[in-house]
């Protein structure tokens, strides 16, 4: 689990609500790495920091730093993370199941996530229309999910490609989100969790 101020080797800068440093969360507690929490506040923009855009010039969390390595980018963080701690892995050794999860996490990194972000939303809004923001996400989100559900129809076990966890993740996503949050590594990794998640 993260801890808020105890000096760890591993550093994630992150923010509650991301669903990028949300994955990335999950990887480290799987692997049961330890490490320092960072919040980084991205409706203050503190992501367009001088020192924050040293470690990622795009402004985008989260990054993590593992003493002078600086990674950033979810899927190169998890990548990193598989090769540099390969206690607990996170891609089955199976080709094909790796395979399956390589599409599955691109269908998340490339077709869902960067088209619901809050850049690209306040250029929606900005650009064409306030009111087309919630029919983009939707639209998005809706046919991304689609796409796994086909992907994933025959190879989900009690998880996305099987009975263990791997990297992947609207019937099938319901039961295998249930699934997941029944495990502690997701639930530490919960955005209601994390040191800079707002309080009710």
């Amino acid at each position: 689990m993260a801890q808020a101020h105890e000096e760890k080797k591993l550093k994630l800068y992150s923010n509650w609500g991301s669903s990028c440093s949300f994955r990335i969360r999950i990887a480290l507690n799987l692997k049961g790495l330890e490490y320092q929490y960072i919040p980084v506040n991205l409706l203050k923009g503190e992501q367009f920091t001088p020192e924050f855009q040293k470690l990622n010039p795009i402004g985008y969390v989260p990054v993590l730093v593992d003493d002078e390595i600086i990674v950033s980018d979810s899927l190169a963080i998890f990548m990193y993370l598989e090769e540099k701690y390969p206690q607990h892995p996170l891609l089955p050794s199976d080709l094909q199941k790796k395979a399956i999860n390589f599409q599955a996490a691109n269908i998340v990194c490339s077709s869902i996530q960067p088209l619901q972000n809050l850049a690209v939303l306040k250029y929606i809004e900005e650009k064409v229309s306030p009111d087309e923001k919630i029919p983009w996400v939707k639209f998005h989100i809706e046919k991304g999910f689609e796409a796994l559900e086909k992907l994933l129809k025959g190879h989900a076990g009690r998880y996305a490609t099987g009975d263990e966890v791997f990297m992947a993740k609207f019937p099938l996503l319901s039961r295998l989100n249930e699934a997941y949050s029944e495990l502690p590594q997701f639930q530490n990794a919960m955005p209601e969790n994390q040191p800079d998640a707002p309080s009710a």
